[in-house]
């Protein structure tokens, strides 16, 4: 059936602001809308810019706002944004960074907030045997924020964002729980400070869109306010 790509296009070169264009394709119900925008760029207009790479939402390369719900053009079917021939499906690149060409974002800051929680295992206490032992049930607190692919769906349908740009963002401190709730991990104090700050875990107002939009179904939402909860419990035991 025959769809309309309505993509914002914005070439910093040539472009004073960004601007909607239109792309008619032929494309099958189980089709990806990333195999729709493959069909753009080969036969109608080479010049348009998105990442791709694995095309099989492991890398989050792709992750774009599509009828304005965050999600990878690779996960997302034709037939789960057309109920018809002739629809219009909507993209745009994610929200809250700044665009470098078309659908395609400057990750950055995305990533200096990322790497500010120290995403890596904290602990120079000396290794008993070969390895530091976990067991099944320690591992799975926090087993789905392993499945984070840094796509920044859940950051740019964070609606907090929005009138607090420095907030650290869903994706960091979903991350941060995951070492935090470790066993293995002593670095609780090294994230603390950057974790319990107006723009840390506090910013967080449940509104439950980063949970919504991970591809990778992480709890997210939960497992801040579990980060928020941990830091509680840190503040009550100084007190005692």
């Amino acid at each position: 059936m025959k769809i309309v790509l309505r993509i914002q296009r914005f070439n910093p070169d040539t472009d004073e602001a960004p601007h909607f264009q239109e792309y008619t394709v032929e494309a099958e119900p189980n089709e990806r809308l990333l195999d729709a925008l493959t069909q753009v760029k080969r036969f109608q207009d080479g010049s348009l810019g998105y990442r791709k790479s694995c095309a099989h939402g492991v890398c989050g390369s792709d992750a774009m706002r599509i009828n304005g719900k965050d999600g990878l053009a690779c996960k997302t079917l034709i037939k789960e944004v057309v109920e018809k021939e002739g629809d219009t499906v909507t993209v745009e690149p994610l929200r809250y960074l700044p665009v470098q060409r078309d659908l395609i974002v400057d990750q950055a800051d995305f990533f200096t907030k990322y790497r500010s929680i120290k995403p890596y295992l904290i602990n120079d206490e000396p290794v008993a045997e070969k390895e530091r032992p976990q067991s099944q049930e320690e591992r799975l607190q926090f087993d789905d924020t392993t499945n984070c692919i840094l796509c920044a769906a859940c950051y740019s349908a964070c609606p907090v964002l929005e009138s607090n740009a420095d907030f650290l963002g869903p994706a960091a401190i979903g991350q941060a729980y995951r070492f935090l709730a470790d066993t293995r991990d002593r670095g609780f104090n090294d994230r603390l400070p950057v974790l319990d700050r107006p723009e840390g875990v506090w910013s967080c107002q449940n509104h439950f869109k980063c949970t919504q939009a991970c591809p990778r179904s992480i709890l997210i939402t939960k497992r801040i306010n579990q980060t928020k909860r941990m830091i509680e419990t840190h503040r009550s035991k100084k007190k005692e």
